[in-house]
C-alpha cells in the first residue's frame, strides 16, 4: 500500500515536469523556425513603403532589406525552391529574394521562355511569401539595353503581375534591371508607361527603377527624376573591384538630394562577375550601406564557376550549405547579412 501511494505521488509529480520539458522543446523549435514562432520578416514588418529616402514598415519604423539575387532563372531554376529560401532566411538572416528573369538572353522571356519564366517567377513569389520574406520581380534587361525595345511586352507582363499580386505586400517590382546604350529620357519614357500599368492594380507596392550605364547614372536621376514619387526608388548596381568611391559619391549626392536609392544588385569582385575580390572596397561599400540604411540584394544565388557565385561550383546542394560549400564571396555575403 505504501509503495502504491508513493507510486501515485511520483506520477503526479512527474506530469508537470514532463509538460515543462515539452514546453521548452516546443519553444526552442519555434525559435529555430521563425515562421512557426510568428516572427517572419513580413509578420514583423508588414507592407513596406518609402518615406523620404528610406523604407519604413507598417509601424513607421526604419527598415532595411537584406537580400540575395538569383542568377538567371532559366539557367539556375533549381534554386527557386522553398528550402533554399528557408535556409537563406533562417541561417543567413536574409529577408528578401530577387528573382532575376532575363528578357533577351538565351532561355529568357523572349527566347522561348515566356511561360516557363512566368511560372518560375510565380513559384518564387509563392515560396518567399509563404516564408514571410519580401520578393523582387526583376525584369532583367541586359543585351536588350534600351528598355523601350520591349516596352509593350513589359507593360503587359507587369500588368498581369500587379493584377495577380495586388494584395500581396511581399512583392516589389524592379521594372528595368540595367539600362545601357540608351538615354535617361528613354528610361523615363519606359517608366512612364510601366508604372501606371502597375498602379492600375497595385497602388502600394514599391517600384524600383534602373538608370543608364547599368544602373549607375544616379546623377542623371538627381537632375531629372520621374514625376512619380510615391513608393518609387532608384537602383544602384556596383561591383566593388570596379565601382569605387566615385560611385559612392554619386549615390551620396542622390540621397542628399532626396532620391531614394536601393542597391538591387552588387558583388565584391569586378563588373564581369569574376576576377579577384577587392575586400578593401567591399568593406567601404558595406560601411556606406550601413551608414545610409540602404537595402540590398547580392549577386548571385548560383554555383556558376565565377567569383560572384555564392555557392562553390563543386556543390550541387540547394539548401543547408556548410561553410565548405560556400565560395569566398558567399562567406562574405552571409556574414554581411547575418550582421544586419
Amino acid at each position: 500500500m505504501i509503495f502504491q501511494r508513493s507510486h501515485k505521488i511520483f506520477k503526479k509529480a512527474l506530469v508537470p515536469v514532463l509538460l515543462l520539458c515539452l514546453s521548452i522543446i516546443i519553444s526552442c523549435f519555434c525559435f529555430a523556425c521563425p515562421s512557426l514562432a510568428g516572427t517572419s520578416p513580413y509578420k514583423s514588418h508588414g507592407r513596406l513603403l518609402v518615406k523620404g529616402t528610406n523604407i519604413v514598415d507598417k509601424n513607421g519604423d526604419l527598415t532595411t532589406l537584406r537580400g540575395i539575387s538569383t542568377h538567371g532563372l532559366a539557367w539556375y531554376p533549381q534554386y527557386v525552391n522553398k528550402e533554399t529560401f528557408r535556409t537563406l532566411r533562417d541561417e543567413w538572416n536574409v529577408n528578401l529574394i530577387r528573382l532575376a528573369m532575363y528578357t533577351n538572353e538565351y532561355g529568357g522571356y523572349f527566347n522561348g521562355g515566356k511561360e516557363s519564366m512566368a511560372d518560375l517567377v510565380n513559384k518564387g513569389v509563392k515560396y518567399a511569401s509563404e516564408l514571410g520574406m519580401y520578393v523582387i520581380i526583376d525584369w532583367h534587361i541586359l543585351s536588350d539595353g534600351n528598355p523601350l525595345t520591349h516596352k509593350k511586352d513589359a507593360v503587359d507582363f507587369f500588368k498581369k503581375m500587379a493584377k495577380k499580386y495586388k494584395n500581396n505586400g511581399h512583392v516589389i517590382y524592379e521594372i528595368c534591371n540595367e539600362p545601357n546604350g540608351c538615354s535617361w529620357q528613354d528610361v523615363k519614357d519606359y517608366a512612364n508607361a510601366v508604372i501606371p500599368a502597375i498602379r492600375k492594380y497595385d497602388k502600394k507596392a514599391i517600384i524600383l527603377v534602373g538608370s543608364t550605364t547599368w544602373s549607375q547614372d544616379l546623377d542623371k536621376v538627381t537632375a531629372s527624376p520621374l514625376k512619380y514619387t510615391k513608393n518609387i526608388m532608384y537602383t544602384c548596381h556596383f561591383y566593388a573591384a570596379t565601382h569605387k568611391q566615385w560611385l559612392r559619391d554619386r549615390v551620396d549626392k542622390a540621397i542628399r538630394s532626396g532620391i531614394p536609392v536601393f542597391i538591387s544588385e552588387f558583388s565584391i569582385c569586378d563588373a564581369s562577375g569574376n576576377g579577384s575580390i577587392d575586400y578593401t572596397e567591399a568593406n567601404a561599400w558595406k560601411s556606406f550601406i550601413k551608414k545610409n540604411h540602404l537595402s540590398f540584394a547580392a549577386w548571385s544565388l548560383s554555383n556558376k564557376a565565377e567569383t560572384s557565385a555564392l555557392i562553390k561550383s563543386s556543390c550541387t546542394k540547394t539548401s543547408s550549405w556548410k561553410a565548405s560549400d560556400l565560395s569566398a564571396t558567399g562567406k562574405y555575403i552571409k556574414k554581411m547579412c547575418k550582421k544586419g
